[in-house]
């Protein structure tokens, strides 16, 4: 959510702003409903303020005997009563076309973040690890020997319909496993603390998070209005909603595994075969709630966090920095960590961590009170993906292919694998 008053002080600042990300100007739109918003709240003040004055007359008029002047005064009272709630009604319904405004608006890029329309303007900011040289042509994850058992999506297909899959056997031990991995390694080495986390969530928690309004279609909501969690970054943010923290307490910093839930509502067509794009997927999630002065050094650190995890797993990676025209919504700078997948001869998106300074924080007033004293302040939000388990499932498999149909596993699997190693042709742990 924008700050209405810097739009007031800057417009040409908030327009440039959008100009980067591709979008209209809106600071007209947006000031002449806050200019109409401000003058129906001025006017209802100014007509409370007669009716008190009316009011006072009133009581001086039946003391005084004067009968007509008593009924003249009652009735302006009552006018103004009248006149009153109508303009109060009439500011709180622009008051709320506002909010609704300011709510579609994309957050403002950083001053360091590539200009750029598509993905193709993504700027490469590292590479790590060398690409797997095979002696036959790799094949995709879903197409590896050892795997086709284990990766039933004929079954799910007959459950849920497309984009659905069922792991099975050694393939879903592999799959746990990972997010155990991940999920030890951001508590024991990275700091963050471990939440189990509700997958169900409330609008506000999706509006707070910048879900809504604008992305409703991206989600899926029950029929008693729950919506299910597009990500655990919507229940770990919201936390934090309607609170004044202590500035100790901060960076709050957390981590969680949990199902989330995509309608793909823009990707008709798109990655169709295999599990790369699902309408339910298990993601690890990285989430801090820090001082604003510190965020960008937070984001560096949870890029690395991410990366790590890739390192560890002995995945070839690169990270780019995303241009304006392909950052997020609630986005101020975000960097993509892309993971080396050989089926497909390219890098794919495996996490996605993103600043959005005090974009979320407004959005469901979370603050902290500053050491030295003074006015509570928005406290800043990231998120970002440690690692999305299905994604780093493919780029293992693929990665770790062999010509006999065997996959061969990183080794830091092996203590939540009883030791093994290897993921046989016939699909069984060795």
């Amino acid at each position: 959510m924008h700050d209405i008053r810097a739009i007031r002080d800057n417009p040409e600042v908030f327009d440039a702003a959008l100009a980067r990300r591709g979008e209209a100007a809106m600071s007209e739109a947006v000031l002449s409903l806050d200019a109409a918003r401000r003058a129906k709240i001025a006017a209802a003040e100014t007509a409370k303020a007669e009716q008190n004055k009316a009011s006072k007359e009133v009581g001086a008029a039946k003391a005084k005997g004067d009968e007509a002047e008593f009924e003249r005064l009652r009735a302006l009272v009552s006018d103004k009563k009248a006149e009153v709630a109508a303009m109060q009604a009439e500011a709180q319904e622009l008051d709320a076309q506002l909010n609704d405004m300011l709510a579609r608006i994309p957050n403002n890029p950083a001053d360091d973040v590539p200009q750029g329309a598509s993905e193709d303007d993504n700027v490469e900011v590292k590479v790590w690890g060398d690409k797997p040289s095979f002696d036959f042509t790799p094949v995709e994850h879903y197409e590896i020997k050892g795997v086709k058992t284990g990766m039933d999506f004929e079954t799910a297909a007959k459950t849920s319909g497309a984009r659905f899959v069922m792991l099975k056997g050694a393939v879903a031990r592999v799959h746990r496993a990972l997010a155990q991995f991940m999920v030890d390694t951001h508590v024991d080495e990275n700091g963050l603390t471990e939440v189990n986390s509700p997958v169900l969530v409330r609008d506000e928690a999706m509006y707070g998070t910048d879900k809504l309004p604008k992305f409703g279609d991206d989600s899926y909501q029950t029929t008693n209005g729950w919506w299910l969690v597009p990500t655990s970054e919507v229940p770990l943010t919201y936390s934090v909603a309607g609170e004044t923290l202590e500035q100790s307490a901060l960076p709050i910093r957390l981590t969680a595994h949990t199902l989330c839930f995509r309608s793909e509502a823009g990707s008709a067509g798109r990655d169709t075969a295999g599990m790369l794009r699902q309408h339910q997927f298990e993601k690890v999630e990285m989430v801090s709630i820090t001082h604003p002065d510190e965020s960008d050094a937070e984001q560096q650190r949870m890029v690395g966090c991410a990366e790590g995890i890739l390192e560890k797993l002995g995945v070839p990676y690169r990270t780019v920095i995303l241009c304006t025209g392909d950052m997020g919504f609630g986005a101020r700078r975000t960097y993509d960590i892309e993971a080396w997948v050989p089926g497909q001869n390219s890098y794919r998106e495996i996490s996605s961590v993103s600043t959005t300074g005090d974009f979320q924080a407004r959005r469901m007033n979370a603050r902290f009170k500053p050491e030295g004293g003074g006015k509570p302040q928005f406290v800043h939000t990231l998120n970002g993906s440690g690692l999305a388990v299905g994604r780093c499932l493919i780029a293992v498999l693929e990665n770790g292919q062999q010509a006999d149909g065997s996959v061969k596993l990183p080794e830091v699997l092996g203590p939540y694998l009883g030791g093994k190693t290897t993921l046989t042709a016939e699909g069984v742990l060795a």
